[in-house]
């Protein structure tokens, strides 16, 4: 049977292959469109299984957010110029859009590596490069989200609050949280054996402080302390439109209920 240039054209839009991928399928298939789809999504395994040795550590970390669910999902490729194509964009948006369909409230990597290990490894076999669905999140019955995506999604904060409404000062906690990188919401939040370590270095990093008298030690760790927790604490820190002031103190009714963080590729 003859392969015509439409039926390759038909096919590539229904899998996204290559042309000349797509004409070898329809050859090997004598024209059945069915079994050239199959070949071709035999052959995306094969690619995938050659290609799943080789490092990945570009992409992109995306959000989801719809009625009262929210996602966040971070897909790794092999180069920079792959995690810029639009086809590479689209599959992580389908994957976060996806993910808001899956059951669960906190930690959904295994869940939305198994429902689209199909389709990643289709598209491995498309745009040519190893790629892995690192980590995925997934949030309900919050009071709001909001989302922001630095360079692209190079890095991507998801927030959950409650108690605030302005859009301007919801982008600015997004854009705060994505530049001072806060490890905590409140003081509250900071683990005993954080607070412990940290006045414990600080003990030993000035040998005056061991001939203090121990009331006066304790105060003059306290302070440390204090400044520790305006360092790493969202709602202590310095704000990042004011340095005079903090969204503790800015907005005193907003509350952060729990917030991600994630940059692509970093060490977890």
């Amino acid at each position: 049977m003859a392969i015509t240039a439409k039926m390759v054209q038909d096919l590539r839009e229904k899998t996204g292959a290559g042309m000349m991928d797509c004409k070898k399928a329809l050859v090997a298939a004598g024209g059945d469109e069915e079994l050239a789809i199959e070949n071709l999504r035999k052959t995306g395994v094969a690619k995938a299984e050659k290609k799943s040795g080789r490092t990945t550590n570009q992409g992109k970390v995306l959000t989801a957010i719809e009625d009262s669910k929210a996602v966040i999902i971070e897909v790794l490729c092999e180069t920079d110029f792959a995690a810029k194509t639009d086809k590479f964009i689209d599959m992580v948006n389908q994957f976060a859009a996806n993910a808001l369909k899956v059951s669960g409230n906190g930690d959904v990597s295994a869940a939305v590596q198994e429902a689209e290990k199909d389709d990643l490894t289709a598209a491995i076999g498309v745009i040519g490069e190893n790629m892995q669905i690192r980590r995925a999140v997934k949030w309900e019955g919050g009071a709001r989200y909001v989302s922001y995506h630095h360079d692209g999604g190079r890095v991507s904060v998801l927030v959950e609050v409650e108690g605030e409404d302005d859009p301007v000062v919801l982008n600015d906690i997004c854009l705060h949280i994505a530049a001072f990188r806060p490890l905590y919401i409140t003081e509250k939040d900071v683990p005993a054996d954080v607070v412990a370590k940290e006045k414990e270095i600080a003990a030993e990093a000035d040998p005056k402080l061991k001939s203090k008298p121990a009331q006066m030690l304790e105060k003059i760790l306290a302070g440390k302390i204090n400044k520790f927790y305006k360092e790493v604490c969202l709602m202590d820190q310095p704000w990042v439109r004011d340095d005079k002031t903090s969204l503790a103190k800015f907005r005193p009714n907003c509350k952060v209920t729990r917030f991600v963080r994630w940059e692509v590729g970093e060490e977890l």
